[in-house]
């Protein structure tokens, strides 16, 4: 496939010149919550939210309003916008937007970039494309009904005469804005880059080593910072004896940053910064600070005593949440089965850990950040130095990794407060130990299933979930799910049984809570998936036939009457229902599958796990390899998802890919603990992620579908330990329910 132009990040002066001195053009944004285009040659802020803009030297420039970290956003959004207004690929240049409210949302987090803006996305090229025709009707002087828009060509089909969009340009940006209700979409039959494997168009640079990433950033007169933030969250500086920092060569600066006050939120943990011409005084200025600090409320947190409670916990009543049918008050022993699940706090660890450079002037501030959430960033730097949101201008950086960590701009925050305190640029640079230790950790996590198994399959069933919430960075005193969270894998599994309940137990937060890939349905989905592998084996049966009898019939489940109101990941469940038979779907896709592989040898076993997460259904296969001196060994996972129409397949298979990987390094490694409030771990020999040996041969499927299009980055991840568990049983007999696998077997 041929390539984009090169990514560009384009400031105001930069369009100013792009299209004021350069003549005419059309131009296309959007406004608040109704995304309608503007001209661009109406002037002031609009230039700064475009969308489409076509130059009259007949480039397209198409705006990615989200945050590239590999996930192929600013290639999937383009994708979108040029195939409805018709655009030739190579003459795109894809324009890497800048943080500002009337893009609406730029959160690149919750798998909801392609979900979210599809149809607005598509309206978008639909709207530049008509105006396009309209201008070329008018000049050829035929109906606008006799015109199509091809590869940057308005041409029209009876004479076979064409225009280009570069002499389109400038006479239908004059034109008046078409409504909504006036266009007319493309069928899917006739899409051109929707459903096409394109190459990411940050490609290139990535493997020249020209991409811009946030350690990249460089500014004239610029310091690097590093900082000792508190060991212990709520702890902050007691007593500093900075003299031997000072004393380093290149640092420049040593200062105390404010302590936060109540929920942690998106605030600076506070603690010490070094500030240094380069990066290496910075640190070693660092290691050459003697602190002492505060006690805290959280200086006995141990990270082992508190899930022995929280397992015990989940074993007794909870808050109901969820009542399908009548409580079942009767648990014969001969027909019951139940079990304990626990997952450890779990980091981020992405490739490139948080960075922000920030330029603190009279006028406003400059941010530089591998921020995936701009608008969060521009927002959190504002209210910390008191300005106006539209003062803060946040230029995003490519990512290294994300997973959630870097929407929270707590590090961009930092870096504008030393900026503004020193009056030079500061590019803040959090070390793998920082990441590792002053992160938004996912949460610890117990939960507990019950069911009563009869004759003719599982007649009631109850499960407690307990893990410190998300809520507790943001208000103080929170000690329990919230019902965004419960939303994710816990209270929305469709099970056609008599009776279900489903409860929350109390679990108060000792450190930072923050959302990680697929958040909450990493516990529920291992719960879930582990504990229907048990009931299987009970009820003499295989884990996919299990999972068919306790999905039921076809239907869409409405969740109606059941004491609880079902969020969807913010869809409609008109638009994006729970469907058991797409559930079906990707479990007879990895089935059939399946029947192909050969046969499991001595030692060796498959595992089968299903789960619903960001509106995508996902079904996962792995076969897995135990020697009697207990090395486990991961074969093969075959994955299959239905996520509706995809935009990039090449895309979505890596994702799938990723997530399977991602999904690993938990299940095998994955751990943060704590000792007397602090984290144990450093780095990565203590934090492994998956190595090259460990990876096993990955096989994806993707399942046709003309649904909507349903996230891809994170439902990968919810079904891969489950299906490792699982297969573990199978080829050993051993019934593992707390992760990670590493403390079972060698891995």
């Amino acid at each position: 496939m041929s390539q984009f132009s090169a990514v560009q990040n384009f400031s105001r002066r930069d369009v100013l010149k792009l299209f004021g001195a350069a003549g005419g053009g059309l131009a296309l944004g959007a406004s608040g919550i109704s995304w309608s285009p503007m001209a661009l040659a109406q002037g002031g802020e609009t230039r700064l939210n475009l969308f489409i803009a076509i130059g009259e030297d007949d480039k397209v420039y198409l705006t990615c309003h989200r945050s590239e970290m590999g996930q192929g956003i600013r290639t999937g959004i383009p994708q979108v916008l040029a195939d409805e207004l018709g655009a030739d690929w190579d003459k795109v240049v894809v324009v890497q937007g800048l943080a500002d409210k009337r893009y609406g949302s730029q959160n690149t987090d919750g798998s909801r970039s392609i979900r979210k803006g599809f149809d607005k996305m598509r309206e978008m090229g639909a709207m530049a494309r008509t105006m396009l025709e309209q201008a070329a009707a008018e000049q050829l002087k035929v109906p606008v009904s006799e015109l199509e828009t091809v590869n940057n060509q308005v041409r029209h089909r009876v004479s076979g005469r064409s225009l280009r969009f570069g002499d389109l340009a400038l006479a239908a940006s004059k034109l008046p804005l078409p409504e909504v209700s006036e266009l007319k979409l493309k069928s899917a039959d006739a899409y051109t880059h929707i459903g096409k494997g394109h190459t990411i168009v940050d490609m290139e640079a990535i493997l020249d080593g020209t991409a811009q990433y946030g350690f990249d950033v460089h500014l004239d007169n610029m310091l690097y910072a590093s900082i000792v933030r508190p060991p212990v969250l709520g702890s902050q500086v007691a007593k500093l004896d900075d003299k031997a920092a000072r004393a380093v060569a290149g640092v420049v600066d040593v200062i105390k940053l404010p302590t936060p006050q109540g929920a942690p939120s998106f605030q600076p943990l506070g603690g010490v910064a070094v500030l240094a011409t380069n990066s290496w005084s910075a640190a070693q200025g660092r290691a050459a600070l003697a602190i002492e600090w505060t006690s805290s409320a959280n200086d006995s947190h141990d990270s082992s005593a508190y899930l022995t409670a929280l397992k015990q916990a989940v074993q007794e009543s909870g808050k109901p949440v969820r009542q399908m049918g009548e409580q079942q008050q009767s648990w014969p022993a001969d027909k019951t089965i139940e079990a304990v699940y626990s997952v450890p706090y779990l980091a981020h660890a992405m490739m490139e850990p948080p960075t922000a450079t920030a330029n603190v002037t009279e006028s406003g501030v400059e941010i530089w950040a591998s921020t995936q959430t701009p608008q969060s960033a521009q927002g959190t730097v504002a209210g910390a130095l008191g300005l106006e949101a539209e003062k803060v201008i946040v230029h995003v950086t490519l990512l290294g990794g994300g997973f959630g960590r870097k929407s929270k701009p707590d590090y961009c925050v930092e870096a504008a407060l030393l900026s503004r305190d020193v009056k030079r640029p500061v590019k803040v640079c959090w070390s793998r130990e920082d990441e590792l230790q002053n992160g938004y950790l996912h949460a610890i996590s117990a939960q507990y299933f019950k069911a009563r198994v009869g004759d003719n399959g599982v007649e009631a069933m109850l499960q407690r979930t307990g893990f410190p919430s998300i809520s507790s960075t943001f208000a103080e005193g929170v000690d329990e799910p919230s019902a965004s969270e419960l939303d994710l894998g816990f209270v929305d599994v469709p099970l056609a049984i008599d009776s279900l309940r489903c409860e929350t137990v109390k679990a108060a937060a000792h450190t930072r809570i923050g959302w990680m890939r697929s958040v909450c349905n990493i516990q529920h989905g291992f719960g879930i998936g582990v504990f229907v592998d048990e009931l299987a084996h009970k009820r003499g049966l295989d884990t996919i036939s299990m999972w068919r009898e306790l999905l039921g019939p076809d239907r869409q489940e409405t969740f109606a009457d059941q004491g609880f109101n079902y969020g969807n990941y913010g869809e409609t469940l008109a638009r994006h229902p729970v469907d058991t038979a797409r559930y079906k779907g990707v479990i007879a896709a990895v089935e059939q599958k399946l029947a192909t592989q050969p046969k499991a040898k001595a030692n060796q076993g498959w595992g089968f796990a299903v789960h619903r997460s960001f509106t995508a259904f996902v079904a996962t296969a792995s076969l897995v390899e135990v020697s009697k001196d207990k090395q486990l060994k991961v074969l093969k996972t075959i994955i299959a998802i239905d996520a509706g129409t995809l935009v990039n397949p090449d895309r979505v298979a890596s994702q799938l890919e990723g997530a399977v990987m991602f999904g690993l390094s938990i299940a095998l490694m994955g751990r943060i603990s704590f000792k007397d409030g602090r984290v144990e771990q450093s780095n990565f020999h203590d934090y492994p992620l998956l190595r090259l040996s460990q990876c096993p041969e990955i096989e994806t499927i993707l399942v046709p579908s003309d649904a909507p299009p349903a996230g891809v980055g994170e439902p990968g991840v919810p079904p891969v330990a489950p299906s490792i568990v699982n297969a573990i049983f199978a080829a050993s007999g051993v019934r593992v329910r707390d992760l990670p696998l590493s403390d079972h077997f060698s891995v």
